[in-house]
């Protein structure tokens, strides 16, 4: 009986600590005053300081809507630049509050890491980038290949599968540093360098010769790159996951930066939801009942934030394809908000 007792407490204990702990990065991050944001530091349209010192990307734009939703202030956030083998350890330690650095969610993530990964910010696959001067047009040319990669990504994975798979021999050089690994690539050390696509355009596109390189058609690999947070913290992954959406929501609805102030006028119900005008959403995820107009009005829609970083008319010449809304064709989905 008295063991039956003590495991009832230590039940109890636990389930009054565990609902403690569901706002605990919350709390925390409203104390701060700020969102510590993971980044890449290295990787052009998606996150970098530009020659003045301005943050800018997609992931970028992501942490800043947080930071807007949280806050009502999209310019509350600190970046910390983090390699692919520390993001993830950054994250589980507390030293971030949300990872946002093209990382591919999978399932050994989900479970053995202890994270949540949200909705897709990007979604992208593995490719190769080349010289030109090599005349190849496929990655099934590579056999005996010298090939660049970052360790502890599921890019190292993928290319080893790819190469065994296809009865083909690589040499690896692996590099840990994004910035390094891409100036041994230019400077030859490799015949190839292997990433997700959107990182293989970014490289490319700081290149001292952007032309002299290709990225080939081939695509290995589905790789769903999504923000993260910890495990278990289910209201800073409700907001997380939100803000993203809210991006994506806003893009179907028509509602822009620029006319996010003339929608507030809409009669449309489900406009006047989304933009708190009709109050609920904020209070189910304990914000400001606008907080997706603060996204909206300081950072954008998803089109806005993806063809300002990563579009068709920036150095990345990137088309929306998988990251067009679902009703054109594209992933973008988001839930009703409601």
């Amino acid at each position: 009986m008295k063991l039956l007792k003590l495991l009832l407490a230590v039940a109890i204990v636990a389930a009054l600590s565990g609902a403690a702990f569901a706002g605990q990065t919350f709390d925390n991050v409203k104390a701060k005053g700020y969102v510590q944001v993971g980044v890449n530091g290295e990787l052009f349209g998606f996150g970098k300081p530009d020659e003045k010192g301005v943050w800018r990307g997609l992931d970028v734009d992501t942490g800043r809507a947080i930071a807007a939703a949280v806050f009502g202030d999209s310019s509350k956030i600190k970046y910390v630049p983090l390699t692919a083998v520390q993001r993830f350890t950054a994250l589980q330690s507390g030293e971030i509050d949300v990872l946002c650095r093209n990382a591919t969610q999978t399932l050994g993530r989900d479970t053995e890491l202890g994270l949540d990964f949200v909705q897709v910010n990007y979604y992208d696959g593995q490719g190769f980038l080349i010289p030109k001067k090599l005349k190849v047009k496929s990655a099934k040319e590579l056999d005996g290949a010298t090939v660049c990669v970052l360790p502890g990504t599921t890019t190292e994975l993928n290319v080893a599968d790819y190469f065994r798979t296809n009865k083909m021999k690589m040499k690896p050089v692996v590099i840990e540093n994004t910035a390094e690994l891409a100036k041994a690539f230019f400077a030859g050390r490799c015949d190839v360098l292997t990433s997700d696509a959107s990182q293989l355009a970014g490289t490319r596109a700081v290149a001292p010769k952007p032309d002299d390189y290709v990225i080939l058609p081939d695509i290995i690999s589905k790789e769903p790159l999504a923000p993260a947070v910890r495990h278990g913290d289910n209201q800073w992954k409700d907001i997380v996951n939100y803000s993203v959406l809210a991006m994506i929501e806003a893009e179907e609805l028509g509602i822009t930066s620029k006319n996010v102030d003339e929608m507030l006028k809409s009669t449309n119900p489900i406009v006047q939801r989304f933009l708190g005008a009709t109050p609920g959403n904020g209070k189910a995820l304990g914000l400001s009942e606008k907080w997706a107009y603060n996204i909206i009005k300081q950072v954008g829609n998803y089109a806005e934030i993806f063809e300002r970083n990563v579009g068709v008319n920036t150095p990345l010449k990137i088309e929306r394809g998988l990251n067009a809304l679902w009703n054109k064709g594209g992933l973008m989905y988001s839930p009703p908000f409601k």
